[in-house]
């Protein structure tokens, strides 16, 4: 039986161990800086995600914007990862390292930020286009922000997780794309990685029910091929198996009393690809 609790930010902060936090308004205010703060770093990221930069270029860009809002990126350091964000590109399913890799034109990548401010994770991967994506390349993106946006929309009180994940499932797998199944959302706020775990395919009805309060991440990540995943030798970067595209979306959000507040919403609305930057 899954067991809730209500929390306060003056209340200690207890690690994960399978007990779901209901956050207070307090909380709900603390996320939506932090989500805030992250949608504003890959809003300005759009203009730089170009053929010929580099992905580390791009990582020194969101340390900056981080630091200088006086927040933390909540990677760097995390356990022995050395970087402020994850980009991950073409086949690379997420957690993918910044470095010398040049983005070429065609390419499709995932930025994933999480800076941590005063004390709240704001949680938010986004999907970019690098030049003129692929028709299939572009068809895989928009099904994937309309999983996410699917999943969302049964972000409400009364709703199981099981219902969130099986409206993403039953999109992606209607058009032929595989579900990733060896990564999930997660339960966050003060901690990364709290309860619960949001897996992104399951049976409708299932899972933890769905109280206002919960803070947690839905972040599909969804393969033209098959749903396998391995991880590379440095320990972080997974890729799909068969080599197909993969893309991903990522929102932070809250229950409320009638459905879901996103903490991570685009200010300017380059909530998904083409962004109009000029």
């Amino acid at each position: 039986m899954t067991e809730y609790i209500h929390v306060s930010p003056e209340d200690r902060i207890e690690p994960k161990n399978g007990v779901i936090k209901l956050h207070d308004e307090a909380g709900f205010e603390g996320m939506r800086k932090a989500g805030r703060l992250a949608a504003e770093i890959l809003d300005a990221l759009a203009p730089h995600v170009v053929p010929g930069v580099t992905t580390d270029e791009l990582d020194k860009i969101v340390y900056g914007m981080t630091v200088d809002a006086g927040a933390v990126p909540a990677t760097l350091g995390y356990r022995g990862y050395t970087k402020s964000c994850c980009t991950s590109i073409n086949h690379v399913v997420c957690h993918g390292i910044p470095g010398e890799k040049k983005l070429k034109d065609g390419d499709i990548v995932n930025i994933d930020v999480t800076p941590i401010l005063d004390g709240w994770h704001g949680d938010t991967s986004r999907m970019y286009f690098v030049g003129k994506p692929s028709v299939k390349a572009k068809k895989l993106v928009d099904i994937t922000y309309e999983c996410l946006m699917l999943g969302l929309g049964q972000a409400k009180p009364g709703n199981r997780l099981g219902d969130i994940s099986n409206a993403i499932q039953t999109h992606a797998e209607s058009h032929r794309y595989g579900v990733v199944r060896d990564f999930c959302g997660h339960g966050l706020g003060r901690l990364f990685h709290d309860s619960p775990e949001v897996v992104h395919a399951g049976k409708a009805g299932t899972g933890p029910e769905l109280k206002p309060g919960m803070f947690f991440t839905v972040e599909p990540m969804i393969n033209i091929g098959r749903p396998d995943v391995k991880l590379l030798d440095d320990g972080w970067t997974a890729v799909t198996r068969d080599r197909s595209l993969s893309a991903q979306f990522e929102h932070s959000i809250g229950i409320t009393e009638d459905g879901c507040e996103i903490f991570t919403k685009s200010p300017k609305g380059l909530d998904h690809p083409p962004y109009d930057v000029d």
